[in-house]
């Protein structure tokens, strides 16, 4: 049976979600990413995901167009428009979006309301967990012993 976003939320260690406001500056967005270990923070304004705020934006938007991230908006460097995913989509249909986009993060949205974020390390994760289980699977019913 194929595993969907909804699975893979449940199956992260920690699935806390860490956003900024568009107002804020960069500098800001960078002290949170680093303090919480994440490569990207999703940008909300009134409760409504306006955009996503990467490392890679930075190294783009901030660094090779020399500017400072003390005095530059999130909203300047954010990318807008961001591609939203639901929790009941295919984890491979996330794959080919992630891969044909070149794109790592994909926030997941249920009614309007941002739940999650999926991370390209989350993909490959789940991934790793679901062919253990089947694994184990085949092991055990080769071996002819229960689960």
């Amino acid at each position: 049976m194929p595993m969907n976003i909804r699975q893979v939320l449940q199956g992260k260690s920690v699935n806390a979600l860490y956003s900024v406001t568009s107002d804020q500056s960069v500098l800001e967005a960078l002290k949170l990413m680093a303090e919480k270990n994440i490569g990207a923070v999703m940008v909300v304004d009134e409760d409504k995901l306006t955009g996503i705020f990467s490392e890679r934006d930075y190294a783009r938007k901030i660094i090779l167009q020399d500017r400072h991230s003390n005095d530059t908006p999130v909203s300047d460097v954010m990318t807008p428009n961001v591609i939203t995913i639901g929790p009941d989509q295919q984890l491979e249909e996330c794959m080919v979006i992630m891969s044909d986009r070149h794109i790592r993060h994909l926030p997941v949205m249920e009614a309007d309301k941002l739940i999650g974020i999926i991370s390209i390390n989350d993909v490959v994760a789940a991934i790793i967990r679901d062919q253990k289980t089947r694994i184990a699977s085949l092991e055990s019913y080769i071996s002819g012993s229960p689960y």
